[in-house]
Parts: C-alpha cells; sequence; structure tokens
C-alpha cells in the first residue's frame, strides 16, 4: 500500500483491490476477520466496524489517492552529505561548535555559563583522551601555564600521545568491532582476533575512511570483524557468518540495526528482510536463500548495498570485486552517513549523550542538525582525521562547561547543558588504581609497545566484569553509566581490588615512613589536588606515625571509593 499504484498492482495472493467493488476486495475480507487465521493486520489493534465501512466505501468510490500522497518508507535521514552549515564563520575567534550552539542555547534559555577551573579541565581532557589521569607533575606544568591558550595546547599534547591513546580507545573499539582476547568460537578457531591491527591502526591515527576500508574488505589483520563468531553446533539463520557481518557493518558504521531484520520484516524500523539478506549476500560464496524466522522461503537474493540510492554492487560479480565495491560505497563522498554516524559516537563518548539518540539509529534527527552536520563535513575535510575531531570537540566551550547529572531517566525533551557526568569505565578505574598503587597487569594480551600494561590490554577480571565491560559476543556501542547492586558489592567486597590495593601499599610503604609526604603525593594523583587540612589530618590518622602498610591501604582504600575518584564531571 505504499502508492495507489502498487496497492492496485497485488501480489502473491491476487488483486487486493477491485476497484468499485469492495465485496469483492482480498483486502475488505482480511480486515474483516472473516478467517480468524487471516486478519489484517497482523499485529496491533483491528479496525473497527466504522473504520471497514470508510474503507469499503473508498473502494467502491474508485479508491481516490491524491497526487503525491505515499505510505512508502521516507527518505533516510543523516544519508546525503551535509550542506555548509551557514552558522559557522571561519574569521570567528569562537570555536565552530560553539559558533553553531550559540543560537541553540538562546532559543533554549540556556545561560551561557562558565568554564569548569583548570584542574577539572584537564582530569576530563586527561581520561577522555588516554584513559589516565594527569600525574600530578603534568597536572603542575599546566596550572602554571600563563598562555591565554593553554587549553588548546593541552589537547594538542595529549592527543599526540600515540600508544597512551591507543590504549585508551582500545576499549571502545573493541566493544564496537567484538573483538576480544579470549571466550567463544577463540578455542577452536571460530573466532579471528584483530587487536595487533586494530592498536596499530589506533596508535598511528589511520584515516577513518581507510580503517573503515580495511574492515569491510578484509586484509589479513582484520579480516575477523567480517568473519564474526561461528558458533559450534546448530546456529539460528540470523547469526551465519556473513549475516553477522551485514549486522556489524550497518549497526557500527551506518547507525543501523539490522538484527531484527535478519529473521524478518522489521517491527521497529522500516528495514525489510530481504534487505538485511541483501546486504549479507555481498559476503556469501554463492546464493543465499532467505530464511524467514528459521524457516527457508525457497528464494535467494542478489547483493544490494543497504542504500542503493548511492551506489549498486554488481550481484555477478566474484566476492572479491563485490567486498572492493561495499568499501568504495561506505567511504565514498556521497555517503554522508559514515561521517555523521562517527562523530555522534565521538560526541556521546566526550559528552556522554549523542547529538541522535539512540546512537545505533540514525534514522532520528539530531538534537541540533547543524552542529552534527558541521561535524561530519570537517571531519570529510580534514581527511577523516579522528583527532582532529575530538580536538575541536574538546577545545569547544561546551565540553569546558560544568558537569551535568543527566539521570537515568531518558528524556525525550533533551535540551544540552552541558557534558553528562560520567563514571570511570572498568578500564579507566583499574587503570586510576593502577597509578596511584603503582601494581599494575604483569603481561599485555597482546605484543604491543607500551608500559606499563593497560588494562584494555589483558583479559577481563571480576572487577572489569561488574564495572561493565563487555563479553564482546554482541557488538556493544554503549556502556551503561548507571551503578548497580553489583558494582558496589564487588567495590566493597570484591578480592580483585583488594589485592590490588593490598599489593599497592606494601608496594608503597617504607620502614620509618611519615605519612604526610605519602598523604599529599596520593591525593594529588589519586584526586589532582592537595587534601584539605582536615583530610590531611584524618589521613595521616589512617597511615599511621610512621605510616604502616595496613594504614596506608585504608587510606588507598578511602581514596578509590571517593565519588570525586570515580567520576568524570
Amino acid at each position: 500500500m505504499d502508492t495507489r499504484e502498487s496497492l492496485l498492482q497485488g501480489g502473491d495472493s491476487g488483486l487486493a483491490v477491485k476497484l468499485g467493488k469492495s465485496q469483492e476486495s482480498l483486502l475488505i475480507e482480511l480486515v474483516s476477520g472473516l478467517d480468524a487465521d487471516n486478519v489484517m493486520p497482523k499485529k496491533g489493534t483491528r479496525l473497527t466496524a466504522s473504520e471497514i465501512g470508510l474503507l469499503r466505501a473508498w473502494i467502491d468510490q474508485g479508491s481516490p489517492w491524491a497526487t503525491g500522497v505515499t505510505f512508502a518508507r521516507p527518505r533516510s535521514l543523516n544519508l546525503l552529505p551535509p550542506e555548509p552549515v551557514a552558522k559557522v564563520s571561519a574569521s570567528s575567534p569562537l570555536n565552530p561548535v560553539d559558533q553553531i550552539l550559540g543560537p541553540y542555547f538562546t532559543e533554549k534559555a540556556v545561560p551561557p555559563g562558565a568554564v569548569v577551573e583548570d584542574r577539572a579541565f584537564a582530569r576530563r581532557v586527561y581520561l577522555d583522551v588516554v584513559g589516565l589521569l594527569p600525574t600530578a607533575d603534568e597536572l603542575a606544568v599546566f596550572l602554571a601555564d600563563e598562555r591565554t591558550d593553554k587549553r588548546t595546547q593541552l589537547a594538542k599534547r595529549v592527543l599526540g600521545e600515540g600508544e597512551g591513546y591507543a590504549g585508551h580507545w582500545l576499549s571502545f573499539w573493541n566493544d564496537l568491532l567484538r573483538n576480544d582476547y579470549r571466550g567463544t568460537g577463540y578455542i577452536d578457531g571460530g573466532r579471528e582476533p584483530i587487536s595487533s591491527w586494530l592498536f596499530n591502526a589506533l596508535r598511528t591515527n589511520r584515516p577513518y575512511d581507510q580503517f573503515v576500508a580495511d574492515l569491510v574488505n578484509p586484509t589479513p589483520g582484520t579480516a575477523g570483524f567480517t568473519k564474526g563468531i561461528v558458533w559450534r553446533g546448530v546456529v539460528n539463520s540470523s547469526q551465519t557468518p556473513q549475516m553477522q557481518a551485514a549486522q556489524g557493518i550497518s549497526q557500527v558504521f551506518l547507525g543501523v540495526n539490522l538484527k531484527c531484520a535478519s529473521c524478518h520484516d522489521s517491527f521497529v524500523n522500516d528495514w525489510r528482510l530481504a534487505d538485511a539478506y541483501s546486504m549479507a549476500a555481498v559476503y556469501s560464496d554463492g546464493p543465499l536463500e532467505m530464511f524467514q524466522c528459521d524457516k527457508p522461503t525457497g528464494k535467494t537474493v542478489a547483493s544490494r548495498f543497504l542504500y542503493p540510492e548511492l551506489g549498486e554492487i554488481d550481484p555477478t560479480a566474484d566476492k572479491a570485486a563485490r567486498l572492493k565495491r561495499l568499501a568504495e560505497l561506505m567511504t565514498a563522498p556521497t555517503n554522508g552517513r559514515l561521517p555523521r554516524t562517527i562523530v555522534n559516537r565521538l560526541w556521546a563518548r566526550l559528552f556522554g549523550r549523542g547529538l541522535v539518540e539512540p546512537v545505533d539509529d540514525m534514522e532520528q534527527p539530531a538534537w541540533d542538525q547543524d552542529l552534527i552536520d558541521w561535524l561530519a563535513q570537517d571531519l570529510v575535510a580534514n581527511h577523516y582525521d579522528l583527532k582532529h575531531t575530538l580536538e575541536v570537540m574538546l577545545t569547544s566551550r561546551a565540553y569546558q562547561r560544568p558537569a551535568v547529572n543527566l539521570g537515568e531517566a531518558v528524556s525525550k525533551e533533551f535540551v544540552f547543558r552541558g557534558p553528562a557526568i560520567r563514571r570511570l569505565s572498568a578500564e579507566q578505574f583499574d587503570d586510576a588504581v593502577g597509578q596511584i598503587t603503582g601494581v599494575w597487569p604483569e603481561k599485555a594480551a597482546l605484543s604491543v609497545p607500551t608500559q606499563p600494561v593497560r588494562a584494555s590490554l589483558v583479559v577481563a577480571d571480576p572487577l572489569a566484569v561488574a564495572l561493565g565491560r563487555p563479553n564482546r559476543e554482541q557488538i556493544v556501542t554503549t556502556r551503561e553509566m548507571a551503578a548497580t547492586t553489583l558494582q558496589a558489592l564487588e567495590l566493597t567486597h570484591g578480592q580483585t581490588l583488594a589485592d590490588r590495593l593490598h599489593r599497592g601499599a606494601l608496594k608503597l610503604t617504607e620502614p620509618g615512613m611519615a605519612p604526610a609526604p605519602l598523604v599529599e603525593r596520593l591525593f594529588r594523583q589519586a584526586l589532582g589536588r592537595p587534601p584539605s587540612p582536615v583530610e590531611a589530618q584524618l589521613a595521616a590518622g589512617l597511615v599511621g606515625q610512621p605510616a604502616s602498610a595496613e594504614g596506608v591501604e585504608d587510606l588507598l582504600w578511602t581514596l578509590a571509593m571517593l565519588p570525586e575518584f570515580q567520576l568524570i564531571d
């Protein structure tokens, strides 16, 4: 029923409507419920007698249909390349993000607001870019800097730490690309890691279009992503390797959820079974038969890009040619969805909420369309340099605004007022504990030139799992920020953290050590500030005179449990 023409054409069951003869029209028979086993609509509320009467009258009158009216799938949002954003002027001293948000704040009656102090800004930048707390020395140098552009210079310098950047953002991409170091499929060869390639791509800041092309048209180092998990035993048809590839590429790079459409025409969006199978067919070695709810249909599908208006894939070409063409379509200048999807993910990472929400539904409008359009356009203009985009975000006043508690309720009337208060990720918390205790993992799961060994490089332990690190048997694009009972129990009673803090206390304690210098050092490293007089007195009482390992351990517990330590605000 997309158009009058398609309605009158009919389908597999014959004509749906006979003009002027509603009593002979299959459509009326179906909506009337004459056959209890075959009633339209299949889901939702049935038509009332009055509504059926209106439909009968409409058919009897010849089914008039106004020109231009269609029930077809609407034009996809965020798909075509964005137009230049008039709100941005190259001659303005303001960051482009702030130029765009100026009218937004005025419209929403959001006060301009001050920016956070230098300590808070430095902590945000270090944790967001390299996943580590600034050291006391690094923070002291920044605080003493009197240059007017010192925040911009700090962002540039921290973004330049290639190994630190890779060690932190590895977790983000491991979640997105379903990459891990052990788990389902790795033992029997049904899954291949891409860890070394991924770390090096991040360390060298590989341009994002090339990054995507390498994953879509796999090289030996990247094949694990599109291979997915080759499950042992009987597998649902929606989880074959080809379908996993289609789902993964669509979700991660295009912000499209094909999981429902991999089994049947989706009930939650406009994607159809044929769409998912056509995308999966690109990765098939031969003709790909469609299965509906795990039942064979007897129909095969040809390879087709999810958005055919952006370009075609020759279904008669061999697999290598099809993959090459898919990579070209994904990274073509005509594909405005690719840059919008990644800048939306980066914004959500830094600000706690995406410009488009949910981040995996890029068919939704952004809360500021000009902003996502400009960020996407700027990314492409700067050769898909993700660090450039991060720098633009980090140096905006929007990023430097005081943090906002968004709470757990999801509001449709969201108004941006500043970055959200965020909890440290599992890996950030683990690394922060390593920084204050000096106790780090002994061995990484992959061979990379980074010391100390970061939490992102090792197999998840019980603490990391409790704090939200996923098992990566499915793609995870966002981690939950709300605290859980499991986390509270693991943080206060878990053996993993207890062992770390105990070993850290033994490492930090020296015979005859005075408590004051140690207390000062631990506060500066953990919280980025010296203790207040009251805190110094209480902490010295915990540590003892001279300092004892038991007392130092108590202080480490105290610091690690503080919201000031566990939150990015």
